[in-house]
């Protein structure tokens, strides 16, 4: 693993920390931090979704921190008050690991931009 994959899995590790501060619970893995970014992002707070819900929450949350980096902008929110979005440049070929890694990257800019949070590495 090179120094920026490890230092980059270090902040991960240390965001689910957080969140299992916050919540009680670690989220399970990427899927599970996408989901809450796509309650947050929703603004309704947590209640049940359906499966249909929970895989647009997830669409939302993905688009959410991609367009961090100008993949996508938001369109707009339908009649219900879900966001909506555009794709503004082709995402990249990515291997799923490195889908994997872009995500994360994007997810800690996300929070870092949105609640202030910060995840120094200590070497």
């Amino acid at each position: 693993m090179i120094k920026r994959d490890l230092v980059l899995e270090r902040q991960w590790q240390a965001l689910l920390t957080t969140l299992e501060t916050i919540l009680q619970k670690k989220p399970k893995d990427l899927n599970g931090v996408l989901f809450l970014i796509g309650i947050h992002e929703l603004g309704r707070g947590a209640r049940s979704f359906s499966k249909e819900e929970k895989q647009d929450l997830m669409h939302i949350a993905i688009c959410k921190v991609l367009s961090l980096a100008g993949y996508y902008s938001l369109d707009g929110l339908d009649a219900q008050g879900w966001p909506h979005w555009k794709l503004i440049k082709k995402l990249p070929h990515f291997d799923l690991l490195e889908q994997e890694k872009l995500l994360k990257m994007h997810i800690l800019e996300y929070f870092e931009k949105d609640f202030g949070w910060h995840f120094p590495i200590q070497e």
